[in-house]
C-alpha cells in the first residue's frame, strides 16, 4: 500500500496542517477570510484539494 495521494484526493484539515506547518486554527482563519477554499464532505468535515498547500507556501512566504 502507498501513501501518495492522486490528483482526485481530498486532504483532511489535519493532513493540511501536518504537511504545510500551519496550525489547524490559522486554516480555519484563512478559510474565513477566503484566502484557502475547502469543501464539506458528506460527514461535514473540511476537505481541501492538494493545491492548497501550494497556496499556503506562498501565504507564508509573504509574511516573512
Amino acid at each position: 500500500m502507498t501513501n501518495r495521494l492522486t490528483s482526485t484526493d481530498q486532504l483532511s484539515v489535519g493532513q493540511v496542517a501536518e504537511r504545510s506547518g500551519v496550525s489547524i486554527s490559522a486554516l480555519h482563519f484563512y478559510e474565513r477570510e477566503g484566502l484557502i477554499f475547502g469543501s464539506r464532505n458528506e460527514g461535514n468535515q473540511r476537505r481541501f484539494n492538494r493545491d492548497v498547500l501550494r497556496r499556503l507556501a506562498f501565504i507564508r512566504a509573504s509574511q516573512r
